[in-house]
Order: C-alpha cells, then structure tokens, then sequence
C-alpha cells in the first residue's frame, strides 16, 4: 500500500472516473496498478477488485498492446472489463478480436442540492449493513461484488439493506470508495422491484455520503432503463458517456 500511494496523483488525473482509481491507490479498496515499463509515458493501468480498469498518462500503442495481450486474450484471476473516455483507446481496441464494446453513463451529484423525497414501501426494515445481515444480500451487485471480503466492506464501507422479516428486499451500499467520493452500487430482490426502495436506499446513501463531507457518484451500463430512472429521480444529473471495453 506504501507503493501504490505513489499513484494517487495519477489515480486523480483520471477522467473517466476517479472514485475507482483512487480506492485502490488510496487504500480503502484491493486492486493492482500496472505501469507502463516507459517511464516517460506515466501511463498506469489501475484494476479494481469488482473488475473495472482505468487508464491514466499517455498511453502508447505498446502498452496497450501489452494489456490486449495479458488481459484481454489470456484468462485473468478476476474479470477485466476497461472503461474509457479516451478515443486513442477506443480506436485501439475497435475490431480487436474477441472484444467487446459498450458504453457506460456517468452521473454527477451536486452536493449542495436538496435530495428529493421518494415514496416507498413502508411495512420493511431499512437498516444499516453489519455482519448479521451482510450474508442475507443476494444478487450479483452486492458488497461482496466489489470488495475482498466483508471485514473489508464493514470496515472502510457502508450501505443499507431493506429487510422484509429474513428475506432480502434490496440493498445500497458503496461500490467504492474514495477521500472523496463514494460509488453506489444497488441490487434489488426480483419480488420487491417496482416498490421504490432501490430510490430509497439511495437516498439514504447520498445523505451518508454528503455527511462524510464527500460526493455521492453513480454509473450504469447504457441500456440500464432502471438505473437511470433511480439515479435521476435522486438528483444525480448526467456528467458523461464512457466506453467500456471487455471480452466477448
């Protein structure tokens, strides 16, 4: 960890997004930082825990190469899914073989703002996540998603689940985390969508994350209606449109 705090400044230059970048340089989350063997460059590929990569510097044919090779074509101990602003990149991996592109869409949360009020449902328990009910969240963007293991998530993360008796309703909780700010992830029981609660549990996220003196962040695969429709009627406004590059 002593090592990768020398990337922090880099893992801040990121313009796709820095919440990710920045877990693993500063130290709340587990991930690898690859840099580029030409120094010159200060090109540095950062690989969050979840799967998510970030590219910063200037970024060589070389390297990218380098990374097609080793991340892309080979099988890797996590998965390996790019995501960029960066239309080098893009073009770079545009027609690759067995690559696969999409876009991801970044909102912004003006931390000023009033956070809107949502109707939900009532007859739940909304609480907090600790270790009697972390193991209870099911799904596939859940804590354990994104972060090593629970002492992990319970120690430099947070969220909370919406319990109905011992059955799981639906979940927030950080995705990632930096000094400042904080991804929310959300995963929501098939039997209980359409209820409201994955704008609830949102809401509570945002005032958390707000009261940490940090920025609340969010981000979803294009074709994610349901994210979008969440994140808007939360008071998260569009900030930008990455692609995301990964194995067919």
């Amino acid at each position: 960890m002593k090592d990768f705090k020398r990337y922090i400044q880099s893992a801040a230059s990121c313009t796709a997004n820095q919440v990710y970048p920045l877990s693993i340089a500063e130290g709340f989350q587990d991930g690898d930082i690859i840099a580029d063997d030409e120094k010159d460059t200060h090109a540095v590929l950062f690989w969050h825990y979840c799967g998510f990569a970030y590219l910063t510097g200037t970024v060589t044919g070389a390297f990218l190469e380098k990374i097609y090779k080793d991340y892309f074509m080979r099988e890797t101990t996590r998965r390996f899914v790019l995501i960029t602003d960066d239309t080098n990149v893009i073009q770079f991996f545009s027609g690759k073989e067995s690559i696969l592109l999409d876009q991801r869409r970044e909102y912004r949360f003006d931390r000023g703002q009033i956070i809107p009020d949502v109707n939900a449902e009532t007859d739940l328990t909304i609480e907090r996540i600790n270790a009697s009910n972390i193991r209870a969240i099911k799904g596939r963007i859940i804590p354990a998603f994104s972060w090593a293991d629970d002492a992990s998530f319970l120690t430099k993360g947070f969220g909370y689940v919406a319990m109905d008796g011992d059955q799981f309703a639906a979940a927030a909780f950080s995705s990632a985390v930096s000094s400042k700010e904080v991804d929310i992830g959300i995963e929501t029981n098939e039997k209980y969508r359409n209820r409201g609660l994955a704008k609830l549990l949102t809401r509570r996220m945002c005032q958390e994350i707000i009261e940490q003196g940090k920025s609340p962040v969010w981000a979803h695969l294009i074709s994610n209606i349901g994210s979008m429709r969440t994140a808007l009627h939360t008071g998260f406004t569009e900030k930008q449109i990455n692609t995301l590059i990964k194995k067919v």
